[in-house]
């Protein structure tokens, strides 16, 4: 496994995108809608920022920053095997919140483990396929 990318719950996406690519010479690399979030991805040489806009009501990042306000929502990992992470993880005991992989931003498949068994950290598992 790899690091991927830092998810960043934020109120505006474009405004801290235009922040991060001047104050970190970071360049947009991808920009969808997606389960009711604004995403952006700033590439940063050895991973992204993944900026995290909500524009529905009642989603997980719009619960996320009623609760927390802005800042690192989650870290995520590449693997090229999903199901094996997400099996060694059970072996260990440690909560999937998702029981398979699902779809995620920019087309890959993905799967979130419990941040109560991970150190209060919400990780997030990235097919690489």
């Amino acid at each position: 496994m790899r690091f991927d990318h830092a998810g960043i719950a934020t109120e505006d996406a474009a405004v801290l995108a235009e922040r991060y690519e001047s104050l970190l010479d970071a360049e947009i690399a991808h920009q969808e809608t997606f389960d009711g979030m604004e995403i952006v991805f700033l590439d940063l040489g050895n991973g992204y920022f993944e900026l995290l806009e909500p524009v529905a009501e009642n989603n997980a990042i719009a619960r996320y920053l009623d609760r927390r306000g802005s800042g690192i929502h989650h870290l995520a990992l590449a693997t090229v095997d999903i199901e094996q992470a997400l099996a060694r993880a059970e072996r260990m005991g440690i909560e999937s919140l998702d029981d398979e992989p699902r779809p995620g931003a920019w087309g890959h498949d993905v799967a979130f483990l419990h941040p109560r068994d991970t150190g209060g950290v919400l990780l997030e598992f990235v097919s690489t396929n």
